[in-house]
C-alpha cells in the first residue's frame, strides 16, 4: 500500500470521525439558545422588582383593594376583628381607610417585601424575609383616633383642647394601679342602674377564676352599685392584666419588633407552605449560576464549530448558525406557549371560603402575571429566531443569487463576508442581552399621581381630588377647621388640589371688618372678637389664614417649603395650588422664591384655550407645581388667574339637595373645571361632609356637570377630606377616562 493511499484512508477517516461534531454542535447551539431565552425572561420577570409593581398596576390592584376587597360584605368581618381595639368607631375607620393606609404607604410597603422575595429567590438575602414597616400606619392611626377622640379627652380633662401626653400617662398610671389591684384616684364615679350594674360586674368576672369568684362577686358588686368603678376594677385587675397591663406598650413593641411586623413566621403558622419559594430559589440561584453561564459557552463554542470547521461553502456554514439559532428561539417560544397553558395547574387556588372579591382579585394578578412573562418570553425568543432566519436567509440568497452569476468571494471580500456575520452574531446576543430586559420593564415604569396610564393624559384630562380651605386644619388648632390632617397628611392622603387662602395679619379694625363677610357662624364671632379684645397685636409677614388669622394662622412660607419638600420626595405627583389671595402677586412671587419654588411651578401657556401638556411631560421637565390666584394675574408668568383657565360651580350651598352644575365664576366653555362640593351653614359641617362626601354622591353630580358643561372635572373641593370617600370617586373618574 502506496503512503498516498495511507494518508487518504487517514483523512477520511478523521472526517468520518468529525462529521458527527456539526450536528451535536447544532443541537447544542438550539438548546443552549433555549436556556439562554427562558433565564433572561426570568431575570426580566419573576427576578426583577419592577415586575411584579407593574403587573400590580395593570390589573389596578390597588384601587380594587380599596374599592372592591375593602368593602366587600364579606370581608367585613376580617376587617371588624382588625379594628375591633381601635378607640375609633368602625365606620368612621373604614371609610377612612385611605388615610389610615394611603395609597402611597401601601405601594411602598408592598414594594418592600417584593423586592425582599426578589433578593431570596436570585440569592442575595440568605432566608426569606418579610418584614414590614408599621409605623407609617401606627402613626396615621395615632392621629386619626386624636382626632376622633379629641373632644372626649378635653371634656374628661376640662380643658379647651387636649392634652394627648397628660392623658396617656394618666392612662398608664391607672393600668399600673389596675393591675396590682389598687384603686386609681382618677377615675369618676359612674352611677349605674341594678340590672346594668349585675350585667357590668357578670362581664368583669370574666377572666377571675372560677374558685375566686364566689369572693369577688359581691365586692365588684357593691362597688359598681354605688358608682366605684375604680374599686371594682381594681378587684379584678389582678386577674384581668396581671403583669400585663403595664408591660402592655413593651408587650406591643416586642411583637411588632419597635414597629415592625414580621410576617414570615405567622404565615407558617398560618399553614401557609413556604417550601415552594425555597425550591424555587434553587432553580433560580441555579439557573442564573453556572448553568446560564455554560449555556452562553456552549453557545459560542457550537457557534464556532458550525461556522469555522466543515469544507462546506461558508454560506452553508452561515445557513447551519442560522437555523440552529432559529430553531432554539422557536423551541423558546414553544416551550413559554405550553407553560402559559398549564399554568393553571401551578397558580395558587384560594379556598372557596375567601371573599368573592379578594379571590378575584388574586386571579386576576395571576394570570396577569403568567400573561406578562409569557409576552416578555415571546419577545426574547423572537431575537434569536428573526436573527436566525435574518442569517439563514442571507445565505440561501448568497447561494441562489449572487453564486450562480459566479461572483464567488475570495480573499479579502470573504473575510469580511465573515467578520459580517460575526458581527451579526454578536449583535444577536447583545440584542438578546438588552431588549428582552426592556421589554419587562427593566427600568421602573414612569407613575403619574400613582399610575403608568395618567402619564399620557394631559392635565386638563385628569380629576384631582382637592382640599377646601386647606390650611384651616384641627391639626394646627383654627377655629372652625375644615380639614383634619395638616397639609402635608392631606397630600399623602391623595390631596393633589389645594385651596388656600393668602393673608397678612389683620388689625382689630379689620378683624371686625372681615368678620362681617366671613362665614363663621356667630358664637364663634363672638370668641374671635373676644380674643381681638385681649389687644393680641399684629405679627409682621405672610399667612395662611381662613378670613381671620386670629382664628388660626400658618406661615405661608414655611407651609411652602413643606410642599416643596413633599413634591421631591415624590417625583412623579403634580400638585396644584388655588389661591384665594388676599396679597398682592409681588408678595406672592417673593413668597414662592424664598421658599425655593421657583425651580418646580409650571407657566401655563398664554393662550388659555391651548392644550396642556400631559402629565408625564410635566413631571419629565421638573415642572409640577401650577399656581392660580383667585384675584391677581401676575406679574410672575407662572401665577395666572384661574378664571382665565378654568369656571367653578357655585359654592355657597346650606344643603345637600342645592348642589347644582349651574356656571359661576369663569363662566362656561373654560378647559379647567372647579367642583365645589362642599356645604357652608354657618362654617363647615362634619354631617353634610358625611353625605355629600360619599362616592356615589360625588360621582352622580360630577358625571351631571360633566354633561351640562361639556368638560371633564378636574377639581373636586371638598371640606372634611378625610370623612367619606372623595378620592375614591376621582380614582374612579379617572379609571373611566
Amino acid at each position: 500500500m502506496s503512503g498516498s493511499d495511507a494518508e487518504g484512508r487517514g483523512a477520511t477517516a478523521v472526517r468520518r470521525r468529525r462529521s458527527w461534531l456539526r450536528p451535536v454542535a447544532w443541537g447544542v447551539l438550539a438548546l443552549s439558545t433555549v436556556v439562554l431565552v427562558l433565564a433572561g425572561c426570568a431575570r426580566a420577570t419573576v427576578l426583577n422588582r419592577v415586575f411584579y409593581q407593574a403587573v400590580l398596576d395593570e390589573q389596578g390592584a390597588y384601587e380594587r383593594l380599596y374599592d372592591e376587597v375593602l368593602v366587600d360584605p364579606a370581608t367585613a368581618r376580617v376587617t371588624r376583628d382588625l379594628l375591633g381595639r381601635l378607640p375609633v368607631p368602625e365606620a368612621q375607620v373604614t371609610a377612612n381607610l385611605k388615610n389610615v393606609l394611603p395609597p402611597a404607604t401601601l405601594r411602598t410597603l408592598v414594594d418592600e417585601q417584593i423586592g425582599h422575595a426578589v433578593g431570596y429567590l436570585r440569592g442575595e438575602e440568605p432566608r426569606l424575609r418579610l418584614s414590614v414597616d408599621l409605623r407609617p400606619v401606627l402613626t396615621n392611626i395615632g392621629s386619626f383616633a386624636e382626632i376622633y377622640l379629641g373632644d372626649l379627652v378635653a371634656s374628661a380633662q376640662g380643658r379647651q383642647s387636649p392634652d394627648f401626653a397628660a392623658f396617656a400617662r394618666e392612662l398608664t398610671a391607672a393600668l399600673d394601679d389596675i393591675s396590682r389591684g389598687r384603686r386609681p384616684e382618677n377615675l369618676p364615679e359612674l352611677r349605674l342602674e341594678p340590672t346594668t350594674a349585675r350585667q357590668a360586674a357578670e362581664w368583669l368576672m370574666g377572666p377571675v377564676p372560677e374558685d375566686r369568684r364566689a369572693d369577688l362577686r359581691p365586692q365588684v358588686e357593691a362597688s359598681l352599685g354605688t358608682g366605684d368603678v375604680a374599686s371594682a376594677l381594681a378587684a379584678v385587675g389582678p386577674y384581668a392584666l396581671g403583669d400585663r397591663g403595664p408591660g402592655a406598650a413593651a408587650d406591643l413593641s416586642v411583637l411588632t419588633d419597635d414597629g415592625h411586623w414580621n410576617v414570615v413566621p405567622d404565615l407558617a403558622a398560618a399553614g401557609v407552605d413556604l417550601g415552594a419559594a425555597e425550591e424555587a430559589r434553587h432553580f433560580t440561584k441555579l439557573a442564573l449560576g453556572w448553568v446560564q453561564g455554560i449555556a452562553c459557552v456552549l453557545a459560542l463554542a457550537s457557534g464556532g464549530v458550525l461556522a469555522f470547521t466543515g469544507s462546506a461553502s461558508w454560506p452553508v456554514r452561515v445557513r447551519r448558525v442560522g437555523t440552529a439559532l432559529a430553531a432554539g428561539g422557536a423551541l423558546a417560544a414553544v416551550v413559554l406557549a405550553l407553560a402559559r397553558w398549564q399554568v393553571g395547574d401551578l397558580m395558587a387556588h384560594p379556598p372557596r371560603s375567601w371573599p368573592p372579591s379578594v379571590r378575584s382579585l388574586l386571579d386576576d394578578v395571576q394570570h396577569g402575571a403568567a400573561d406578562a412573562l409569557v409576552s416578555v418570553g415571546l419577545i426574547t425568543a423572537a431575537l434569536p429566531l428573526l436573527a436566525g432566519l435574518a442569517l439563514a436567509g442571507a445565505a440561501w440568497a448568497y447561494e441562489k443569487v449572487v453564486a450562480r452569476r459566479g461572483a464567488r468571494l475570495t480573499g479579502r471580500r470573504r473575510n469580511a463576508v465573515f467578520g459580517t456575520a460575526g458581527g451579526v452574531l454578536v449583535a444577536v446576543a447583545v440584542a438578546g442581552a438588552v431588549l428582552a430586559p426592556l421589554a419587562a420593564g427593566k427600568e421602573a415604569r414612569e407613575l403619574c399621581l400613582g399610575s403608568e396610564s395618567l402619564c399620557d393624559k394631559r392635565y386638563d384630562q385628569v380629576a384631582y381630588l382637592a382640599t377646601h380651605n386647606a390650611m384651616s386644619t384641627t391639626a394646627d388648632r383654627f377655629i372652625g377647621p375644615l380639614q383634619d390632617p395638616d397639609i402635608v397628611a392631606q397630600l399623602n392622603a391623595g390631596a393633589r388640589g389645594l385651596l388656600i387662602d393668602t393673608q397678612t395679619w389683620e388689625t382689630p379694625e379689620e378683624v371686625s371688618e372681615r368678620l362681617r363677610e366671613a362665614d363663621f357662624p356667630p358664637d364663634m364671632k363672638e370668641q374671635i372678637t373676644r380674643l381681638v379684645e385681649r389687644a393680641n397685636p399684629p405679627r409682621p409677614g405672610m399667612w395662611l389664614c381662613h378670613a381671620v388669622c386670629r382664628a388660626g394662622a400658618i406661615p405661608l412660607v414655611e407651609t411652602l417649603r413643606k410642599i416643596g419638600t413633599w413634591l421631591d420626595e415624590h417625583p412623579g405627583e403634580v400638585v396644584t395650588l388655588i389661591v384665594q389671595d388676599a396679597i398682592d402677586g409681588d408678595q406672592t412671587r417673593q413668597a414662592f422664591r424664598r421658599a425655593g419654588l421657583e425651580r418646580l411651578v409650571f407657566t401655563p401657556d398664554a393662550d388659555p384655550d391651548r392644550p396642556w401638556p400631559t402629565l408625564g411631560e410635566m413631571i419629565g421637565s421638573g415642572r409640577r407645581l401650577v399656581v392660580f390666584a383667585e384675584q391677581a394675574d401676575g406679574p410672575a408668568p407662572w401665577y395666572r388667574n384661574f378664571y382665565r383657565y378654568g369656571m367653578e360651580t357655585p359654592f355657597a350651598y346650606t344643603a345637600p339637595e342645592q348642589m347644582n352644575c349651574v356656571p359661576h365664576r369663569g363662566g362656561t366653555g373654560k378647559r379647567l373645571f372647579l367642583l365645589n362640593h362642599f356645604i357652608t351653614d354657618m362654617g363647615g359641617s362634619r354631617l353634610d361632609a358625611a353625605v355629600v362626601n360619599k362616592r356615589d354622591f360625588i360621582l352622580e353630580r360630577a358625571r351631571r356637570c360633566e354633561k351640562d358643561r361639556g368638560r371633564p372635572v378636574n377639581f373636586v373641593a371638598v371640606d372634611f377630606a378625610t370623612i367619606g370617600d372623595a378620592l375614591g370617586a376621582v380614582d374612579t373618574l379617572n379609571r373611566e377616562r
